[in-house]
């Protein structure tokens, strides 16, 4: 851990997958659940971590954050952690991503503590990655906005503030694999990511 004081990291837990059968937070992979592995890996860029969903189920764990309007997916969670946070810089991440590294974190954090930008997200997988990203709480204005006029997709709202995008070519380049973004749905992507552990973020 960097001891780093200027940012707080949120899980986004999630809820029930119809798709895995259980939680997806407590589904294991390589002999733990993803919730553990999703809080160790925020804790070694920030003291400061917390669980965005249901205190019923996750305050054991970690400070919970429940969304204010309920029910409306990624950014329900994105708008109710960044009205909770006291810090500039705040990271989201998605709990079912277990490819990301401790050395892709530190590599987003920089780029997000030089940039300007009210977002600084990655491309990579065929797409924006805005559940393992970096938000100013300034975001929450936007958020809630499209939350109030009944939109719940969180890419479009990046046409509206500055956002900095690191490409996937700049990954690449960075030496991160392209299946960093790679989450976990279903049973059988579950076992495919066991069965190749050859598939790493580096």
């Amino acid at each position: 851990m960097d001891g780093s004081c200027d940012l707080t990291a949120f899980i986004l837990a999630g809820g029930k997958s119809t798709r895995m059968g259980v939680d997806k937070a407590f589904v294991n992979y390589e002999g733990r659940t993803l919730l553990a592995r999703a809080l160790d890996l925020a804790r070694s860029v920030t003291p400061d971590v917390r669980i965005v969903g249901s205190s019923e189920k996750f305050a054991a764990h970690a400070p919970v954050v429940e969304d204010i309007f309920r029910d409306r997916g990624p950014l329900g969670g994105i708008h109710a952690a960044l009205r909770a946070s006291q810090t500039e810089l705040n990271l989201m991440l998605a709990v079912d991503i277990p490819l990301i590294s401790s050395t892709f974190l530190r590599y987003l954090l920089d780029r997000a503590r030089t940039a300007q930008s009210t977002v600084i997200v990655p491309r990579g997988n065929a797409g924006w990655q805005p559940l393992c990203a970096v938000y100013r709480r300034d975001f929450a204005a936007a958020a809630e906005a499209a939350l109030r006029a009944g939109r719940n997709k969180i890419d479009p709202l990046f046409q509206e503030v500055t956002t900095r995008v690191i490409a996937e070519e700049e990954l690449e380049r960075a030496g991160f694999s392209r299946a960093l973004f790679r989450n976990l749905n279903t049973q059988r992507e579950l076992k495919e990511l066991e069965e190749r552990p050859g598939l790493k973020s580096r």
